[in-house]
């Protein structure tokens, strides 16, 4: 059953900032098509080398009033791969993925990219296009569940950029404004969902081909940790997702989906188990953020039986730099001490699953594609193209203004 949501009436003004005339309603889905002009893929940023590492953590870390001592301390992860983030290498690839695709589809829609935390930044991309003479834009973020830095700040971004305040662009203001519309999260996307569950039966099934017990194979789903505060926030306010919000809830309905695919495909893996972990802690002690932790759950395991242990970076869209430090270092490094045989699965990456899954949410905004003809693997979706009031607050900081979503 999808999430239900009242359809807003249509307003003589604006419910959504920076919209298409399609959006601005408020609908939960926007089911007519609109011709959007250009593609604004988005997303976190990352240095490309030494020097960067410390200006690109200020920026991450900016109004916190976090000294570069400590910032130092995160910047061994950078500096112990040459001060180079993987993530924008990542975001040139699938960039070039998407041209491709969107040529073979024959769409002319050209793809800016911009970040919000290192060069290309949002800014750049967004001018870009209007010198071009985009005016109709569709952003494109690399995330793919509900939460503050995953969505909401995105979308805030958008807002800042296209507004005339905090050094903004100040072009979707006046006669001839740019718009920007957002494609609704993907978490239960089958594009996104199937590169994870190829990892997930491919080790499984070595596993078990090499003698292993199923009940003796331990699935953890690992995603980045954020405040517990910020995941209470997630999703539409007027559905009750749980503790860990929408967050948490979306990532728990992908695992249950993957698993119970994975025991109907492979009948042998009836007994494999799972848990739902999180990684990359970076708040205070004092300050309550979602477990249990990955490495935690791992020292706990031969206790239980479990000789072979998968990691399934669930919430990352590629390899980051919490994949290959968070779980490829230190997960890896506690799978040794407990004595189990590991494995960190694959991610999205540039997978023509995920390529293919990216450019059919495009194409849906194209389209105006009806929410009951959207595909989506759990009973939470299809997720919103307009977020709706209230959704993804900020614990700390409240409510700024945001684009693709109505004001609370």
């Amino acid at each position: 059953m999808s999430i239900e949501a009242p359809q807003t009436a249509q307003q003589t003004e604006p419910t959504v900032l920076h919209a298409s005339p399609a959006a601005r309603s408020g609908a939960p889905f926007v089911e007519t098509p609109v011709a959007y002009d250009a593609i604004v893929l988005a997303s976190f940023g990352g240095p490309e080398g030494q020097d960067d590492v410390i200006p690109f953590l200020r920026n991450v870390t900016r109004g916190r009033g976090i000294p570069d001592e400590r910032l130092e301390e995160v910047a061994t992860h950078y500096r112990h791969f040459g001060g180079v983030s993987p993530i924008n290498e990542q975001n040139r690839a699938l960039k070039a993925a998407l041209e491709e695709e969107i040529a073979r589809r024959g769409l002319d829609l050209p793809i800016y990219w911009g970040n919000r935390n290192w060069h290309p930044f949002l800014e750049d991309a967004v001018s870009q296009a209007h010198a071009d003479g985009h005016r109709t834009l569709l952003a494109l973020a690399t995330s793919a569940y509900s939460s503050y830095s995953s969505d909401r700040q995105y979308r805030e971004d958008f807002a800042r950029v296209l507004g005339s305040d905090e050094g903004g662009t100040g072009l979707g203001e006046g006669d001839d404004p740019v718009t920007i519309d957002k494609v609704r999260l993907f978490f239960d996307h089958p594009g996104f969902v199937e590169p994870f569950y190829e990892g997930v039966r491919d080790a499984v099934g070595r596993w078990l081909d090499d003698g292993y017990a199923a009940s003796g194979i331990r699935l953890l789903f690992s995603t980045h940790s954020i405040p517990t505060g910020d995941a209470q926030r997630s999703g539409p306010r007027d559905r009750d997702f749980g503790e860990g919000g929408a967050y948490e809830a979306q990532h728990r309905a992908v695992a249950a989906h993957i698993v119970e695919r994975l025991r109907a495909e492979l009948p042998q893996a009836q007994d494999v188990d799972w848990n739902l972990v999180f990684q990359s802690r970076s708040g205070p002690p004092s300050q309550p953020w979602l477990e249990p932790d990955v490495n935690d759950v791992i020292a706990e395991l031969p206790a239980q039986g479990v000789r072979a242990v998968a990691v399934v970076p669930l919430g990352f869209v590629s390899d980051h730099m919490e994949v290959l430090w968070d779980l490829d270092n230190e997960a890896k490094q506690s799978a040794a001490e407990a004595g189990l045989d590991f494995v960190r699965t694959r991610t999205p990456g540039v997978h023509p699953a995920f390529v293919r899954g990216l450019v059919d949410l495009i194409e849906e905004r194209l389209d105006g594609t009806p929410a009951a003809e959207r595909p989506h693997v759990t009973d939470l979706g299809p997720w919103f193209d307009v977020s709706r009031p209230g959704d993804c607050e900020n614990a700390r900081l409240g409510f700024r203004p945001a684009a693709a979503g109505i004001a609370p």
